[in-house]
């Protein structure tokens, strides 16, 4: 509904031992289904030969009883869940991607966004390359590829390709014979690793999906680093890393990632509560209980009455039986979908000066449903607590946000009160969101905040919709 969307998630295991594979990223994508509800696939390798399926829905749409019994058991495997833009919807588009070149074949699956991706592009089509997707992993795969025509080994090719990618991606690829992951220079996106209890190693987007197979955290990707999982072990190449300035996206910690994952070495559970005590320290207010929007805002809220000494209270049920395929993209249908997803708990704010704890507003379409449930319930006042700073420039990462659509961007915070039944607003300053994870020593991106974009992005020359456009336009 009114919140950010990521692109993806991708999840990769090396594991000679392992009996059944294709379960265990099966397992993992449904830890990872929160980043990517709009596809999901996965890719075995069995003595080099790569057979994968992948189809448009949520992973126990994609994938069932029989269509896991067509993939072989393996030794390493490539998963990877999506979330994309209208134009980009299909079957297509759906990762991994797999990729046959003279020198043998290839498994990729990338969770980010390149700002050169259309320039590339361009470049590579007048060249005579032929492309079947709309999307950035194709770019990256064929980079790879031309690369790989002169390197020595795959790890040689991600090691050079990287030199002519620029924006957000990481990657999970698989050769014949080795695992690899890569995590861009400036580390936009997290990617962990793991290891099984018989020895093999894991690749994940966040490390809640390495507790869902049970295999141990060994430590994070470092940003421009490229790790190889083969029959030799673990080895990592530092070619890239410390060359540019590290810009985690802040947003995984406020709501792109789950509570329960550990992000460049902070719990995001924590870094929530933590929004939640400044924001009461930044913006205070007199009330009698605290409650939070599920499901990000809760841990938010927890933080908020802790330092406020306010009363917490559980506000709102939610359906979990509500899935984002039921929200439709009309703004009617959209407030009929808050009532349906969330009811309020009478008894919790019944004659109270309720303050509401969100984790951000971005398009400003359900506040306000969201606060009239509030007042029906019996509320007599509604403060509303936003755990992150006003979202007023679209992000060029991977994240899915257009400036149109950024409601702060035009209005100021009371006018967005005013719109919302608000009895007051307040954010989450700049600095305090940088304040969230005090614990890693990531620097952040927080161009959507401030509109300071770590990577250059040339709005005209780099915009890969308008390929997306054109691709669609001509079926």
């Amino acid at each position: 509904m009114d919140k950010l969307h990521e692109e993806c998630g991708v999840f990769g295991i090396y594991d000679h031992a392992e009996p059944d594979i294709a379960s265990v990223v099966y397992t993992a994508l449904y830890a990872l289904q929160h980043r990517g509800q709009e596809s999901a696939g996965i890719a075995v390798n069995d003595d080099g030969l790569l057979t994968h399926y992948r189809n448009v829905g949520l992973v126990n749409d994609v994938f069932n009883a029989e269509t896991l019994s067509h993939l072989p058991k393996g030794q390493m495997a490539v998963g990877h869940v999506r979330y994309c833009t209208a134009v980009e919807k299909g079957r297509s588009n759906a990762q991994p991607l797999i990729v046959n070149h003279c020198k043998g074949r290839m498994a990729i699956a990338n969770n980010g966004c390149l700002t050169n991706g259309a320039a590339l592009r361009r470049e590579m089509e007048l060249h005579g390359s032929i492309f079947h997707t709309t999307t950035d992993v194709e770019v990256i795969a064929y980079t790879i590829v031309h690369e790989r025509l002169t390197a020595n080994s795959i790890e040689q090719a991600i090691e050079k390709a990287m030199y002519n990618l620029e924006g957000a991606y990481t990657l999970c690829v698989m050769s014949p014979k080795k695992l690899i992951a890569a995590r861009d220079p400036h580390g936009f996106r997290p990617l962990c690793i793991g290891q099984t209890d018989t020895g093999g190693y894991i690749f994940a987007s966040e490390s809640c999906a390495l507790d869902s197979v049970g295999a141990t955290f060994l430590r994070d990707v470092e940003p421009g680093e490229i790790v190889v999982a083969d029959e030799n072990g673990l080895r990592s190449i530092t070619t890239h890393c410390g060359k540019k300035d590290t810009s985690l996206c802040v947003f995984e910690y406020v709501y792109l990632a789950r509570p329960d994952s550990v992000v460049d070495g902070t719990s995001v559970h924590v870094a929530r509560k933590r929004a939640g005590e400044i924001l009461a320290q930044e913006n205070p207010v007199e009330a009698d209980v605290i409650i939070g929007v599920p499901d990000s805002g809760l841990d938010a809220a927890l933080g908020y009455a802790q330092a406020s000494g306010i009363p917490y209270g559980i506000g709102f049920l939610k359906n979990k039986y509500i899935g984002r395929t039921f929200i439709q993209p009309s703004q009617k249908q959209r407030e009929k979908a808050v009532r349906i997803k969330l009811n309020p708990i009478a008894d919790t704010v019944r004659g109270k000066r309720v303050v509401l704890i969100d984790d951000s507003i971005v398009r400003g379409t359900t506040c306000a449903p969201i606060i009239k449930l509030l007042r029906d319930a019996g509320a007599t006042e509604v403060h509303m607590r936003i755990a992150s700073p006003p979202v007023v420039c679209p992000c060029h990462y991977g994240v899915d946000t257009k400036a149109d659509d950024l409601v702060a961007r035009t209005h100021t915070i009371e006018e967005i009160a005013g719109m919302s039944g608000a009895d007051t607003l307040a954010y989450l300053s700049v600095e305090g969101v940088k304040a969230l994870a005090k614990d890693t020593k990531t620097g952040f991106c927080t161009a959507c905040f401030t509109g300071d974009y770590p990577v250059e992005f040339n709005e005209d020359d780099n915009n890969l919709s308008k390929y997306h456009r054109k691709f669609s336009d001509n079926q």
